[in-house]
């Protein structure tokens, strides 16, 4: 499936921050969360972080429903000035199956899940 960034809209459903997965981090975006959320970088690893399965990177971690721990109850992003590249680049740039199920913006006549 094929993204056209021009036509796609977000309806802020919170859907992609839910999907349980990786949300992988990219070298200084460690930094510049620690810096947006006013932690040094360990505190922030250690609290926010975990290491993915090849024990080199660093995903953020989720709550126990599999959403962004960062996804706030308005489906707003707690970090959304420094959001991951990750985060930044869904749809055009990369989705899932289970994603393009549960967006309300991928999804004709699907309505957004709060």
């Amino acid at each position: 499936m094929l993204i056209d960034p021009a036509t796609f809209r977000c309806r802020q459903c919170g859907a992609c921050c839910r999907v349980p997965g990786y949300v992988a981090l990219e070298s200084r975006e460690t930094e510049a969360i620690a810096d947006f959320l006013g932690l040094d970088v360990y505190a922030f690893t250690e609290a926010y972080t975990h290491l993915t399965w090849n024990r080199r990177d660093l995903s953020l971690i989720e709550r126990e429903d599999g959403g962004c721990i960062f996804l706030e109850p308005d489906n707003s992003c707690r970090i959304q000035p420094v959001k991951p590249k990750q985060c930044r680049g869904f749809p055009s740039l990369w989705h899932t199956p289970a994603l393009v199920k549960t967006c309300a913006g991928l999804s004709p006549g699907r309505r957004p899940e709060i």
